[in-house]
């Protein structure tokens, strides 16, 4: 056997296409869809991710911003500038970058972002329809795992499922998308059967204090987002026919060549004698995520002109 590559490209082209059209027809009402990310400090990672948001919202006609505040920014005045941009009837959707400076509470800050443009979906309000099963704005990672579930050509109803890593913004949330009989998947609202799973969530008390495999192997469908040891989930853990989405993104440095490599949880080469379908890393998560985001921002616009 050897696997299918779930490539997020296609998907993510998809999605970017119905974007750009969506815009363009929104342009033509006098709006202009804007996203508004704030950067405390100077961390080079969140300001690559802010460099390749800016690409991908001019590609499809978004207006984008990066309002960067100082590394000396106090909670007060994080908070605040989060405030102004709930109340900027210009400004449509709102993203905190993470991480900040220590010392700053970026969930605190997160939770300030108004309900309809929190477009990264990390609010309470926003998690918490997740968990009623009526998603808006949802996290745009666990998002991306349905679209990869979806293209995947399985039916998730009634099928197991196992998601390793429960953190707020893709294990959770991923897992009660996964569970829920119907899930809101589009920019319209409408609803579609794709999950309704029976769904496991494992993390790291699971391999401390249990057997991972144990829970792996029997995944028709396995989710993974742990992203602290490339290959942790190995061959011998994996259901043969399995669809596998890997979520995670390790970066290693080759210290002979110099050059970084990315890897997942998965061990590529074992899983595609195993399972029927893998996401690659890079190239499979990841860019549907970015697509995300920007569906996201129609979606808020389209929110904050409900009554």
């Amino acid at each position: 056997m050897s696997a299918r590559l779930l490539e997020g490209k296609p998907i993510a082209d998809a999605i970017r296409a119905q974007v750009q059209a969506d815009v363009q027809a929104l342009k033509a009402t006098g709006i202009t869809p804007k996203l508004v990310a704030v950067l405390a400090g100077d961390n080079p990672g969140a300001k690559f991710y802010a460099g390749a948001q800016e690409k991908a919202c001019q590609e499809v006609g978004i207006a984008y911003e990066l309002q960067q505040l100082p590394d000396t920014v106090t909670q007060a005045d994080l908070e605040s500038a989060i405030l102004r941009l709930n109340d900027d009837e210009s400004v449509h959707g709102i993203l905190l970058l993470m991480p900040v400076p220590k010392g700053l509470n970026g969930a605190k800050a997160q939770a300030l972002i108004a309900m309809r443009k929190d477009v990264d979906g990390v609010s309470p309000a926003n998690l918490g329809n997740v968990v009623l099963g009526r998603p808006r704005l949802a996290p745009c990672t666990a998002m991306s795992v349905i679209e990869l579930v979806r293209a995947s050509g399985v039916d998730a109803y009634g099928k197991e499922v196992v998601v390793v890593g429960s953190s707020e913004i893709v294990g959770k949330p991923a897992a009660l998308l996964l569970v829920d009989k119907y899930i809101t998947a589009d920019k319209d609202g409408k609803t579609d059967k794709l999950a309704g799973a029976t769904v496991t969530i494992c993390h790291i008390g699971t391999s401390q204090k249990g057997d991972l495999g144990a829970h792996t192997r029997q995944a028709d469908i396995l989710v993974t987002a742990v992203g602290v040891k490339p290959g942790l989930i190995t061959g011998d853990m994996l259901k043969p026919g399995a669809v596998v989405i890997d979520v995670a993104t390790i970066r290693v440095k080759d210290e002979a060549t110099g050059k970084t490599k990315t890897f997942g949880d998965v061990d590529p080469e074992a899983a595609k004698e195993t399972v029927a379908a893998i996401t690659p890393v890079p190239g499979g998560v990841g860019l549907v995520t970015t697509a995300i985001l920007l569906r996201n921002t129609l979606v808020a616009v389209r929110w904050q002109g409900e009554a």
